[in-house]
């Protein structure tokens, strides 16, 4: 099988067609058009075999995986997911394999109403870059920048169970079968939170996804935002999985420093929490509360039991001399 046969078998023609696609795939550019009085967002994610995945990973979760991450970028921004091109790198081509990627790629697009629009293969290292595209009412789009002293900080969901998944499988961590199963999804399954990201337009100040971990990503919005943050420890959700597994001191790289959660991180001011709670009710997602704003040039502030907490870790970046 070469290059274009590949295309035209396995993306050309699949998935669903949205009607403000006006070209697909199979000419030198796709054409889209966008809603008026709307905004393009536009985010960009590679993923290399052995730094953002395992190689034992099954192809289905990694099909979803690598679209999941992006549409997770346009989740914190508030933006409704629309296309998608993508740049698939192959050693070779394994029929089997590029069967069940491109099946898991189009599950979590179809369920997204998300269409393939584009892209390119070659040959080398297996890699994965996907450009994922969205709309947003004009104005309206979540930022890092808009966090305000007193602002309340909140996070969608249990933080750290991919953290259990990766060292369970790196340094055969010991998490019991019931909670391994879970924890693993966690990891090869992430789910965006689109609904959340849209829901929180017009009421949250700030957002951004925890990839890099809780500590790293909010430090970015501290650090977009000019201002300090205080975080209590003991709010921060953590699953059956997480519990069960550690006590609370080997808890804390996992839920602190760890990524790959994919919850929403976000700041509401104090007069917009009232609405907040209406509208996670009345759309069934979830979000706790877990620090608060404060002035300061990017300093986060710990506390446990209402005492103040140090912990050293922060989050992964590429390039850092030292990982923690």
């Amino acid at each position: 099988m070469k290059e274009f046969e590949l295309i035209n078998r396995y993306f050309k023609g699949r998935g669903i067609t949205r009607r403000d696609v006006n070209l697909g795939i199979g000419d030198d550019c796709a054409l889209v058009t966008v809603p008026p009085n709307c905004q393009l967002a536009v985010t960009t994610d590679t993923l290399v075999a052995g730094v953002h995945f395992f190689n034992d990973i099954s192809p289905r979760a990694l099909g979803h995986r690598a679209l999941a991450v992006n549409l997770s970028d346009l989740a914190a921004m508030g933006a409704e997911p629309t296309w998608v091109s993508v740049a698939l790198t192959l050693p070779s081509i394994d029929r089997q394999w590029v069967e069940e990627f491109t099946e898991g790629m189009h599950e979590i697009a179809e369920y997204f109403n998300v269409q393939i629009i584009g892209g390119d293969t070659t040959q080398g290292p297996l890699t994965i870059t996907i450009c994922a595209k969205g709309t947003v009412p004009e104005g309206k789009a979540l930022r890092r920048s808009g966090a305000k002293v007193g602002d309340w900080i909140y996070v969608t969901g249990p933080l750290g169970d991919a953290g259990l998944a990766i060292e369970s499988r790196k340094q055969g961590l010991k998490v019991e079968p019931e909670h391994l199963k879970y924890v693993n999804k966690r990891f090869d399954y992430p789910t965006p939170r689109v609904a959340a990201g849209q829901v929180l337009r017009g009421l949250a100040s700030s957002a951004i996804d925890v990839s890099d971990g809780l500590l790293a990503d909010l430090s970015h919005i501290l650090d977009m935002s000019q201002v300090s943050a205080i975080v209590n420890i003991d709010n921060i959700p953590t699953s059956d999985a997480m519990k069960s597994s550690l006590d609370f001191d080997q808890q804390l790289p996992f839920i602190l420093s760890y990524g790959d959660d994919y919850e929403l991180l976000f700041t509401v001011p104090d007069s917009n929490k009232g609405m907040l709670d209406l509208k996670l009710r009345q759309y069934g997602v979830n979000a706790t509360c877990i620090g608060q704003i404060k002035s300061g040039d990017g300093q986060i502030e710990l506390l446990h039991k209402g005492e103040k907490f140090d912990f050293k870790q922060h989050g992964f970046e590429h390039f850092a001399k030292e990982q923690t």
